[in-house]
């Protein structure tokens, strides 16, 4: 059994897994084609996908494949708390340019689903996080995409100073929202 819930842009959807605990810990199902298909989400989801953040901080994205390799994403975290963010980046949309973000964390078990049209990234705020998620398309480099995680025009609160913030060379260099190829219409 799965909740469901609209985020703050319908299309990105909160999925918190049902979880049974008892003096050992707990236990829950975080993917179900069955009840993800009953609660009107039908994917079919082909890689899983897997990552450590050493340090507090670590912000990893806006990332994005572009078609015909786009990837709808279910993104939960493991290990630790992440502030995970989705940026729509569909030009006919009504939330163009808009974002969501939401507090994933081993301890609320909350997944962030991303369709299609939408850039992703997340910044850890612990050490040590573990982030894994599912994805409905290989990775294909030739597809590899990115959003400028510091675009004022996006307005993005990550929850810590640019200062405190550890990137990758190449996700300082990805282009601000103006500067985007219109990649989903």
């Amino acid at each position: 059994m799965i909740l469901v819930e609209n985020s703050a842009l319908p299309d990105v959807k909160i999925v918190t897994p049902r979880r049974f605990g008892d003096h050992r810990g707990f236990f829950c199902e975080t993917w179900s084609r069955k009840a993800f298909a009953e609660a009107g989400i039908e994917l079919d989801f082909v890689q899983d996908n897997h990552s450590l953040s050493a340090a507090a901080g670590t912000l990893r994205g806006l990332h994005f494949q572009s078609p015909p390799a786009a990837q709808d994403k279910l993104v939960r975290c493991t290990r630790g708390r992440i502030r995970d963010v989705a940026v729509d980046i569909r030009r006919s949309s009504e939330t163009f340019g808009k974002h969501v973000a939401v507090e994933l964390s081993a301890e609320n078990g909350r997944q962030l689903l991303v369709p299609v049209g939408f850039a992703h990234g997340f910044v850890t705020l612990e050490p040590d996080t573990e982030v894994q998620y599912k994805v409905t398309a290989p990775y294909a480099p030739e597809n590899d995409e990115g959003l400028a995680f510091d675009d004022p025009a996006l307005g993005i609160d990550w929850g810590l100073p640019a200062e405190a913030l550890t990137l990758s060379d190449k996700d300082r260099k990805h282009p601000r929202l103006s500067e985007l190829l219109p990649f989903f219409a």
